[in-house]
């Protein structure tokens, strides 16, 4: 599945020294954490933003704060873990400022996108074709489009996705149900059972 593990973080390992080096102010530590993380915190705050320039500011922000907290970091979890958290709160404070200042409601941009909107991402209406599940994304509102990838792929339960949108459960819950009422018709099987190159999706 093209949409499994995009964001490898729990993969990377950390030496534990490196996290107390880190802790103490080490250049050296840090750059190596930067290295680890730099490109899946990137890819996780471009995936949010769909913005290069605003995906670069973010990580450059997320490596800050974990620079600034990593004292605080007890290694309960993996280092990765930890990390996505940070790149996903700076990724979704930054989309709540914006979704602010354009003087909406988290919900109020579902209605934005239409049917022909999601056809000129490049999403095909035949399941036979092989599905591109990025462009599928993309033809979400940002919200729905957050909390499908938070729960689907990065494995967030709704509890946690709410606490980070300022919203209650059942938003969460509601959001990723409409976000699938829309992206079935492009995740429809084959008749046959067999699912096209790349469509596999696990609700």
């Amino acid at each position: 599945s093209k949409m499994a593990g995009m964001s490898k973080f729990a993969d990377i390992e950390i030496d534990p020294g490196i996290v107390r080096r880190a802790a103490k102010g080490d250049v050296r530590a840090h750059e190596i954490i930067y290295r680890a993380f730099a490109t899946p915190v990137y890819s996780i705050c471009l995936r949010f933003t769909k913005a290069p320039a605003h995906a670069e500011d973010l990580t450059q922000e997320t490596f800050i704060e974990i620079m600034r907290s990593i004292g605080k970091f007890r290694g309960e979890a993996a280092l990765g873990s930890w990390s996505r958290r940070i790149a996903v709160t700076k990724a979704l404070m930054f989309l709540r400022s914006a979704w602010t200042k354009r003087g909406q409601a988290l919900a109020d941009d579902w209605n934005e996108v239409t049917e022909g909107d999601a056809l000129s991402h490049g999403v095909s209406r035949h399941p036979d074709d092989a599905l591109d599940l990025d462009a599928a994304l993309a033809s979400l509102p940002d919200v729905s489009r957050a909390v499908v990838w938070l729960h689907v792929v990065e494995r967030f339960t709704h509890i946690a996705i709410a606490s980070l949108m300022g919203k209650t459960e059942s938003f969460s819950k509601s959001q990723l149900s409409r976000a699938y009422q829309r992206l079935r018709p492009m995740l429809e099987v084959q008749q046959d059972g067999k699912q096209p190159e790349g469509a596999a999706i696990s609700y």
